[in-house]
């Protein structure tokens, strides 16, 4: 699946390749046990790409577009919304993390699937504005923090969820240089996404180029495309974000009374650890009984030192006690038990008392 096209080229073409069985991302998110508690009903997720195409046959009816992003020439927006939302079709066992949750396309592109910050910021704007919960973005830009801070800004605000992607999906060409952040991934607010691959090295595409707070499927992802059933393989952080913003579907769908700020934390906290970063664990999030506050401690002032909590050791000094004691019952019979056998053995008889005679 390309992430843009050349002004001159055609649009994507229908696949003739089908992945029959459930893919390796689907299998290592362990899905069906995910899907006994939510399937993301009810909750919209924003696609901000290169469009939703309203012709993929495994979104047919769950697609809504934003102006033109209804036709996605790409295919990566299409693409990115299957791995959130696709439903089964016949002859695979393909289905998106949250195949029940709706899909809202948005432009971050051009018609060439380019993105730039404005568009990027406009589309996380629109998303907000036409009632998504979530957003996953499926760019990661090394310039735009002005705009794509502003614009995750108006999400959080407005109790929305934003997952990116914490490094671009093109590998660095020799000599480049990685920028200090992408964004809108590194804004305060959004969940940045990491991919790895089956083997869970975090793909060299992003190594180096990022900090992120979760690491998902991103090689080699399977996914549907614009037009067709066919299948088409992608690799990328966008993908792990796309599994990661299906994942929120799914806890926001199942507690629909946390806030976005505790659904990331839901999915930080789950996550199992592994590597650079935690691996995202759908399930685990669903089931986790409680989450616990990310926010550090305040450190103790000169002018309030540290106290510690004072516990009582009154049932601690008893027990004590009463074990000394009942270890010097066992060592006395056991003494008794070697000694007076030993006695008897060697003659021992008892004191005969005085009879009184003179």
């Amino acid at each position: 699946m390309p992430l843009a096209l050349a002004q001159d080229a055609p649009c994507t073409p229908e696949s003739e390749r089908t992945a029959e069985g459930a893919t390796w991302a689907q299998k290592s998110l362990s899905l069906p046990h995910a899907w006994k508690l939510s399937r993301g009903q009810g909750v919209t997720v924003a696609v901000v790409g290169s469009g939703v195409s309203l012709a993929a046959p495994a979104l047919e009816g769950r697609v809504t577009a934003v102006g033109d992003a209804g036709e996605d020439c790409v295919g990566h927006g299409t693409f990115i919304a299957g791995l959130i939302a696709a439903g089964r079709t016949e002859g695979t066992a393909f289905q998106g993390i949250a195949p029940a949750a709706r899909v809202l396309g948005v432009r971050g592109t051009d018609e060439r699937g380019v993105p730039s910050a404005e568009l990027v910021a406009a589309g996380i704007r629109a998303a907000v504005d036409r009632g998504a919960r979530v957003v996953s973005v499926a760019s990661a830009l090394p310039t735009g923090k002005t705009e794509l801070t502003d614009a995750v800004r108006h999400a959080t605000e407005r109790d929305v969820l934003v997952v990116a992607p914490a490094a671009p999906d093109a590998e660095p060409r020799p000599g480049d240089r990685p920028a200090e952040a992408y964004w809108p991934a590194a804004a305060p607010g959004a969940l940045s996404v990491v991919g790895v691959s089956a083997d869970g090295a975090v793909l060299k595409s992003a190594a180096g180029r990022g900090t992120a707070e979760l690491a998902a499927p991103g090689s080699p992802v399977i996914g549907v495309g614009p037009r067709g059933k066919g299948h088409f393989i992608a690799a990328g952080s966008s993908a792990a974000a796309a599994y990661t913003a299906g994942a929120a579907a799914l806890v926001r769908a199942y507690a629909p009374e946390l806030t976005a700020a505790e659904t990331a934390d839901r999915l930080t906290f789950s996550a199992a650890p592994a590597g650079e970063a935690a691996r995202l664990d759908p399930y685990a999030a669903l089931s986790v009984v409680s989450t616990p506050s990310r926010a550090p401690a305040a450190a103790p002032t000169e002018s309030e030192p540290l106290r510690l909590p004072v516990v009582s050791t009154v049932l601690q000094d008893r027990a004590m006690v009463f074990a000394g004691a009942m270890a010097l019952l066992v060592i006395l019979v056991a003494a008794a038990a070697a000694v007076i056998p030993r006695g008897r053995a060697r003659g021992w008889r008892r004191p005969q008392r005085a009879s009184g005679r003179s």
